[in-house]
């Protein structure tokens, strides 16, 4: 037996074990781990059915590692195929992508971008092809990538925010001397199940929430303190003029002392008549300062509520409408374990 080969084998084998625990790559490290298993005594069609690739794939690592050692295994980037659109066009396509539906750019009836979507329109537009892959190669090259939108209102009136932030910022002025809290006040329904999210999970596999048809849910009133981050919710079960003239009752009773100002947006239950006379006979107690039209953002509770959800309901399913108050108690409280955190998260 040649003892200097098999020194030189058990090197490799030590070297390619190293490799492939390092690799990131999946395709090398297949590579790597297809010697390893040939050199632990497996057949090819072992290795095969273990790294779930055709034997001829196996064979051709092989041979490879036989033939030039490990650095034969090595993948080598190929280098692309020049660009086929100049600046002025990848320019124009991103354009086109960051402002137009498909659709609108005259690509069929869709409303979202694919990368063939893409490749219709480059073709339509500068009569060059591009295969899917290249096209997904061009779009990271000026930036692009598979994000999810977010909504907003075309309806606000950017000059009526510009005021509202202007009342704020002398509201906040006004702390400890003329009012004694600021607070955010808002509803939210609680759904048994509200949504899905990504979560992380075993590779490969995919988290199931169990669901049985029923449409429990909680509805919620509350509000933040935007200096000392205390929350106050309540639950009830209807939005009303009454739930709403009752829950500033309560508020008031939390804050014995002083002037407040809370901040809400325009429901049709916080201008009800009901609420004329409790708030003129409490008017040096309570003030209400209303956002302007369609401008949910400014007010920080709707940050609360999808803390909340994204916290303890959101990839959950209850089996009861108790089981959704419990969760909510339990974040609730927490927060209030935490009112510095809610403050940097909220209020600042």
């Amino acid at each position: 037996m040649n003892t200097g080969a098999l020194d030189d084998s058990i090197k490799d084998y030590y070297r390619l074990l190293i490799a492939s625990k390092e690799e990131k790559s999946v395709k090398q490290k297949m590579r790597y781990d297809a010697v390893l298993l040939y050199m632990e005594g497996y057949s090819r069609n072992q290795i095969s059915q273990i790294l779930h690739i055709p034997s001829r794939t196996v064979s051709y690592h092989i041979s490879r590692y036989e033939n030039g050692g490990i650095e034969a295994l090595i993948l080598i980037k190929q280098p692309g195929a020049p660009g086929k659109l100049s600046d002025a066009q990848e320019a124009e396509l991103l354009s086109v992508i960051s402002t137009k539906t498909p659709q609108e750019a005259g690509v069929g009836v869709f409303a979202n971008w694919t990368a063939a979507l893409a490749c219709a329109f480059v073709k339509q537009q500068f009569g060059v092809s591009f295969s899917t892959r290249g096209m997904l190669n061009l779009f990271e090259r000026p930036g692009l990538s598979y994000t999810r939108p977010t909504y907003t209102l075309n309806k606000a009136d950017p000059e009526k925010q510009a005021q509202f932030r202007e009342t704020f910022e002398s509201l906040k002025k006004l702390l400890n001397n003329d009012i004694s809290a600021i607070l955010f006040e808002d509803e939210s329904m609680i759904r048994d199940y509200q949504a899905i999210m990504k979560t992380w999970f075993p590779k490969g596999k995919q988290r199931i929430i169990p669901t049985y048809g029923k449409h429990e849910g909680v509805k919620l009133v509350g509000c933040p303190d935007y200096e000392s981050g205390r929350i106050y919710v309540e639950e009830h079960k209807k939005y009303d003029a009454e739930v709403f003239l009752q829950f500033l009752k309560n508020v008031l009773s939390r804050y014995p002392n002083g002037k407040i100002a809370i901040i809400l947006d325009n429901a049709k239950i916080h201008h009800a008549k009901l609420l004329k006379d409790f708030l003129k006979k409490n008017r040096d107690r309570l003030e209400l300062v209303f956002l302007p039209p369609y401008s949910p953002n400014p007010n920080r509770i709707e940050e609360l509520w999808g803390w909340l959800k994204d916290s303890v309901i959101n990839n959950v399913f209850f089996h009861s409408r108790e089981e959704i108050r419990e969760a909510v108690q339990r974040f609730i409280d927490w927060l209030s374990t935490v009112p510095q955190m809610v403050i940097d998260r909220l209020c600042l």
